[in-house]
């Protein structure tokens, strides 16, 4: 059995059962040829076209012919997503790399997503369930907003796929505002007019710290490793950034000439941004020639992206103001749009591209804020609407579920840290008592959390956060699915109090279905089949979790994609998310064999092959509490025969990595007739006609010459 699932778990690892677009091979050209059809299924998108011209425009986008009365007509237009929105990016980090087709009209004629390194397959999203989402988009309007769940008439309502918020929304942003910057392109639709900025006489600060410390100037700073290089002391790039239309800024980094010949050069609606930059890079790119387009720098402003050609572009030959930085090169960038106002926040934005798996192209975009301080500003800044970000949305939409989730997490944190009182209470041959805190807590953990919710913890999620120094920490990622980053907030405080078990052995839905099973085996009467593995093959088979484990994690850091697919391993999507008829037989093998052998032995995934148990008994050892002994523990066998988790040594020793805090050992350690050497004093002071009460609040004996 053990080559069996060893076997089918490598085969399960090499993607031969995988398919669709994650982490789907794509061609280097797709992202630079000319010739984007070649390489695309651009007529998937946009069906009513009969062929396809080369890339055009900026952002670049091609046309869908047809042949129409002996004349090409345009019947509608087709992006890429990393053409269009380059910054945004999914769950994994990485773009969802999406083919959008939209018709002469301004509708949304098709979506197809060509490869993505999302873990929603880890999650228990089939591609199917992605496909059906992004199909939603058909016939909806260029540049519109979309949302999920309801939304008011100036958006488009989304149905959602719970479990897969952060990829969903990514899908919105490069459909909306993908679509809208080809829809402007070729005028199907026109840039809102913002109300031009209009400056004070206020002065500057005199040198260049006061400048960026009032917000004069950006910042924009790139590391080696965030673009994927070997770590140095030297930046990849390091951008200071400003707008010059503004007489306290320009005057300040162009001195009083260098300002009004400026002013005097640019017309209507053109305004003035200043860059410097240093580092190992070049905001200029290296293959950049006369006649071409600046592609790793743009402004964007709401919806609106702004690209600069060498047209653009003039020479910045020094900055006139102490304290300025070195730097390697600098320019000046003119935007000419009457749509875009400095009165209003912008963002300058850098855009790396760099080899990626598969000989594809990985896409990394870096901005920096930048809006002009109140004071330079007639009026001071105008109010804005600040966008709520999705998960908040996603917090206030759950807030029931929540509620009760969390009250399911308060009532177990409180019994455990209140069970000895319950344990002093309890008696062994009570199994009603003892078995009722156990039995509420699986069932809801099974039904509700597991099965209703799909919030089953994952070692996928741990080592998102080992990799979380090295990535960048993501807020928004944590917080996109409440249950689970609660479920982590209620592991981390447990297990410093009081070790794994607590989750492990009363909330984790997997293991809450295999306690149950086990337990419902043996009232059906197949309790005579049931057993524990000898101790010593069970010492030794308990290191295999730890063994995966180490493999998963090895694994990622050489590729997650590769570590997630190991990570089928657990049986979690399976059992609550996928379920067992929807997946291929290999899974279905694996979860059988799971479940057949957890009528028989207890929980064996759990004490043999979990790599989430694995990582979480690791810092178990460093508990504040644990379960009480007494001198006699060490010698008594009792509790070590009733220990369904084989937790108890030869001494009498809990190892902390292995219990699952079922309290069975504390209802005996309070028990005066079923623990042996509490039974025997029991007695002798019954002979002896002493008080019948040997052990004091806190389950040690008390001394007979104390009593008498």
């Amino acid at each position: 059995m053990s080559l069996l699932l060893v076997g089918l778990w490598l085969w399960l690892g090499t993607g031969e059962v995988w398919a669709g677009s994650y982490e789907a091979e794509l061609p280097a050209a797709l992202f630079a040829s000319p010739d984007l059809c070649q390489y695309a299924p651009c007529g998937s998108v946009l069906p009513q076209a009969e062929r396809f011209s080369l890339r055009k425009g900026q952002p670049p986008y091609v046309e869908g012919l047809r042949r129409h009365d002996g004349r090409d007509e345009v019947v509608g237009y087709v992006f890429l997503s990393t053409d269009t929105t380059p910054d945004v990016v999914g769950y994994s980090g990485k773009p969802i790399v999406t083919l959008v087709g939209m018709d002469a009209q301004g509708r949304i004629a098709g979506v197809r997503i060509l490869r993505h390194s999302e873990p929603i397959l880890l999650a228990g999203i089939p591609e199917t369930k992605l496909a059906d989402y992004v199909a939603q988009y058909v016939g909806k309007p260029a540049g519109a907003h979309f949302e999920l769940g309801r939304a008011d008439g100036s958006n488009v309502p989304m149905v959602a796929i719970s479990g897969a918020t952060v990829t969903v929304l990514a899908e919105n942003q490069m459909v909306g505002r993908g679509s809208y910057a080809v829809a402007r392109q070729v005028g199907l639709v026109h840039a809102v007019q913002r109300p031009q900025a209009r400056f004070t006489d206020a002065s500057a600060p005199r040198d260049w710290s006061g400048l960026v410390a009032e917000g004069n100037v950006g910042h924009l700073k790139v590391t080696p490793e965030q673009v994927g290089e070997a770590r140095s002391d030297q930046p990849f790039i390091e951008l200071w950034f400003g707008y010059l239309n503004a007489p306290a800024v320009g005057k300040s980094v162009l001195g009083e000439d260098g300002y009004r010949r400026l002013m005097a050069d640019l017309k209507p609606g053109e305004h003035a941004i200043f860059i410097i930059g240093s580092g190992s890079s070049s905001f200029k790119g290296s293959a950049f020639v006369r006649g071409g387009v600046y592609d790793r720098i743009q402004v964007t402003q709401d919806e609106d992206t702004y690209q600069f050609s060498d047209a653009d572009y003039r020479n910045l030959y020094r900055i006139d103001i102490a304290g300025a930085p070195d730097y390697a090169e600098s320019g000046i960038f003119i935007l000419r749009s009457a749509s875009f106002s400095a009165a209003y926040p912008w963002r300058l934005a850098f855009l790396s591209k760099h080899s990626g798996d598969h000989g594809s192209a990985d896409f990394a975009n870096f901005n920096a804020p930048y809006w002009l301080p109140a004071r330079y500003l007639l009026g001071g800044r105008p109010t804005i609407e600040t966008p709520v970000p999705g998960w908040v949305k996603l917090w206030k939409a759950k807030a029931g579920v929540i509620a009760a989730f969390v009250a399911l997490l308060v009532f177990v944190a409180v019994f455990y840290a209140l069970h000895l009182r319950w344990a002093a209470r309890s008696r062994r041959h009570d199994k009603r008592r003892i078995l009722w805190p156990h039995m509420m807590a699986w069932v809801v953990a099974v039904v509700f959390v597991g099965a209703a919710q799909l919030a089953q913890p994952s070692v996928v999620q741990v080592l998102t956060l080992i990799h979380a120094p090295f990535d960048g920490w993501r807020w928004d990622l944590f917080l996109s699915d409440p249950l689970i980053f609660l479920f982590w907030v209620f592991i981390a405080i447990t297990i410093a109090l009081w070790g794994r078990g607590v989750f492990c052995g009363w909330l984790c839905p997997y293991g809450s279905l295999s306690e149950l099973l086990f337990r419902g085996a043996r009232r059906a009467g197949l309790g005579r089949w049931q057993f524990a593995l000898p101790a010593r093959w069970h010492h030794r088979l308990r290191w295999l979790k730890y063994v995966v484990l180490l493999v998963l994690v090895a694994a990622s850091f050489h590729s997650m994609a590769l570590a997630e697919r190991l990570a089928e391993v657990e049986p979690f999507k399976t059992t609550f998310m996928v379920h067992v008829w929807n997946r291929s037989w290999p899974f279905v093998l694996f979860w059988s064999a799971l479940v057949a052998a957890s009528l028989f032995v207890e929980r064996p995934f759990c004490k043999y092959l979990c790599p989430l148990g694995a990582a979480l008994a690791l810092p178990s050892r460093f508990r504040l509490f644990g379960l009480r002994r007494k001198a006699e523990c060490t010698s008594c066998k009792a509790c070590a025969v009733g220990c369904g988790a084989q937790a108890i040594d030869a001494r009498g020793r809990i190892d902390p990595t292995e219990c699952m805090q079922c309290l069975d050992c504390m209802v005996l350690y309070h028990d005066d007739h079923a623990c042996p050497p509490l039974s025997a004093e029991r007695k002798r002071r019954a002979k002896a006609g002493l008080p019948l009460t040997p052990v004091g609040r806190d389950g040690h004996f008390i001394p007979i010459k104390l009593i008498e």
